[in-house]
């Protein structure tokens, strides 16, 4: 009796030790939830919002007949695809530089590197005018059928504007997320919806325009977001961060160049990757029937994949805010927190893909023909789904540490070195066709280099990732940036 009276407040102790460490654990997962969540939420939502307008397009033209949808189809994947992953990958600079600047509280540097991002990504676009005017030639070069390349090369001059609003949109979102005002991003997304939908049925209902009033759509709602977010910008909601435009701006453009292109780079071969396989199923039989049903597949996945892709957002901003402040053991737990919450998510839609196989096609056609293919390839939909619900969050844990030039490497040899040839050995050996290209894209590209990411970040050094931001930060704050009083 005495021993056991003696030993009970130890025991006592020892429990209420645990129930501590639990409970100051649940907090710690509350409290970064809702810090992520507060960024990933409205980038989900916004994301949602930006490529719906693609999809609600697609659907417009899927209606109109089987050569309009697959021209619309080829136009957006491939030409406004490679545009999009190119303006995106570079925009995705200021994510390192305006979120560790952020957490530094370097509140001045965050304007600045806006300003250089605008001058950066209207000089590639730009540069990038050739890919536009020159996309029928280009496409039949790569096997397009003459019918479906002419038209889809029309499309893309009409696209022009879509264009030319990446090099402003992709920088605004940045520059506003790293400081976490997120409320403007939302409502932009909204209001660039409520447009697309109206225009789509003034020019495309009422005035019969056909698969050029969709594009014209297109070019006005995606053009809404980014006056909308500038407008709140120039206006008094950042001021902090927003004193008006500065010559400052063209100083250490180069570095700039060099970072953004790392990064264009890095999401670039990422966001191609799965735009190749469209490409390679135009060079195949029945090409209008398998483009339109791969393109269904790969709408439905990019769907989906906007809630990945907050997540890359979102653990970006956390990862690059908390090195930025020297925490290195906040930036780990958020990469924790925010890849096991996108991969729950990733599970769910993947058992949904399964359950709903047969009925989710009929969103974008009608066509007997084209929803037995989508079926078909339902399976390696779902696989998808679920292997980039973590992938995504692997990226923006690299974005937000500034590792973009090191990841463009490994998406290098990942995707195009190993996943991209074994791909196309499965069409060429078997008799599985589409859907051979598309598992070695899946396993062989897309799974390795998951794994490999994930090697990194969890051998990674913290601490010493905190102590590298410190430096970048100073390095690129020079005195001669800093406002005057």
């Amino acid at each position: 009796m005495g021993d056991h009276q003696t030993n009970l407040p130890l025991l006592q102790h020892y429990t209420s030790t645990l129930q501590s460490h639990h409970q100051d654990l649940v907090t710690r997962l509350w409290i970064e939830s809702k810090k992520l969540w507060y960024i990933v939420g409205p980038s989900i939502f916004s994301r949602v919002t930006s490529y719906s307008i693609l999809v609600i397009s697609q659907a417009f033209a899927g209606h109109l007949n089987d050569l309009d949808l697959a021209a619309f189809s080829i136009a957006v994947t491939v030409v406004i695809g490679f545009d999009m992953g190119l303006m995106l990958g570079m925009a995705s600079a200021l994510e390192t530089l305006c979120g560790q600047a952020y957490g530094a509280k370097k509140y001045y540097m965050l304007g600045v590197y806006l300003q250089r991002s605008w001058i950066v990504l209207f000089l590639c676009c730009v540069l990038l005018l050739p890919i536009f005017f020159f996309a029928s030639p280009i496409l039949k070069l790569i096997g397009e059928p003459d019918d479906l390349a002419e038209l889809a090369g029309v499309l893309s001059i009409w696209l022009l504007p879509v264009h030319f609003s990446f090099a402003f949109y992709f920088p605004l979102q940045r520059f506003l997320q790293s400081q976490l005002k997120v409320g403007v991003i939302v409502w932009s997304a909204a209001a660039a919806l409520v447009a697309h939908l109206v225009a789509s049925w003034v020019l495309v209902v009422q005035l019969k325009m056909g698969v050029i009033g969709i594009a014209v759509t297109c070019n006005i709602s995606w053009w809404v977001m980014p006056i909308v977010q500038m407008g709140y910008t120039v206006c008094g909601g950042c001021p902090l961060t927003w004193t008006g435009f500065s010559v400052d701006a063209f100083s250490g453009v180069w570095e700039f160049v060099k970072l953004s292109a790392a990064s264009g780079v890095m999401l670039c071969l990422e966001n191609w990757y799965y735009r190749i396989l469209v490409v390679i199923t135009g060079n195949m039989k029945n090409a209008e029937i398998m483009v339109d049903a791969l393109s269904i597949c790969m709408s439905i996945n990019g769907w989906e994949m906007m809630i990945p892709l907050g997540f890359f957002v979102g653990v970006g901003v956390r990862v690059a805010n908390e090195l930025g402040a020297g925490n290195g053991k906040g930036a780990k737990f958020a990469t924790i927190v925010s890849s096991a919450t996108s991969l729950i998510i990733g599970f769910v839609f993947c058992c949904l893909i399964v359950i709903f196989h047969n009925s989710f096609g009929r969103i974008f056609s009608s066509s007997v023909s084209v929803l037995r293919e989508v079926d078909k390839l339902t399976i390696l939909l779902a696989f998808t789904i679920l292997f980039n619900s973590i992938q995504p969050v692997l990226s923006g844990v690299a974005v937000g540490s500034g590792w973009q030039s090191y990841v463009a490497y490994i998406n290098l040899g990942c995707y195009y070195i190993i996943g991209l040839p074994l791909g196309i050995s499965m069409q060429w050996f078997t008799d599985l066709g589409v859907k051979g290209i598309w598992m070695g894209m899946i396993f062989g590209g897309t799974g390795v280099q998951t794994l490999i990411l994930l090697i990194i970040i969890i051998r990674c050094d913290w601490e010493g990732e905190a102590k590298k931001a410190s430096l970048r930060v100073e390095r690129w704050t020079e005195e001669k940036f800093e406002p005057k009083e």
